[in-house]
């Protein structure tokens, strides 16, 4: 979850809700966006808390060779992937 107070020399920073098409959009100020390592394009998960507060969290970026670090390899394979070494052709494959 991001928790990111927005705040200048002078106190708070004023963001403001701008117009685009039917939505609204939030501007958030471009060192905001640096010092969290987000931006433009990036998806957001919106929730709100029961006093009013908008939380923003990043959605996760998996990267192939993370997702395989996390794997057992001793593991035996799921009991229905088993089946495929086993399957014959059953249509017009080439084999």
């Amino acid at each position: 979850m991001l928790a990111y107070n927005i705040v200048g020399p002078e106190g708070s920073v004023e963001v403001a809700l701008k117009k685009m098409g039917n939505s609204t959009a939030i501007v958030i100020p471009p060192p905001v966006l640096r010092d969290l390592g987000i931006g433009a394009g990036q998806k957001l998960t919106l929730d709100t808390t029961p006093d009013g507060k908008i939380v923003l969290t990043p959605k996760r970026r998996y990267v192939l060779a993370d997702m395989i670090a996390q794997c057992d390899r001793k593991a035996a394979p799921p009991a229905d992937l088993v089946l495929w070494d086993v399957a014959g052709p059953v249509g017009g494959e080439v084999i």
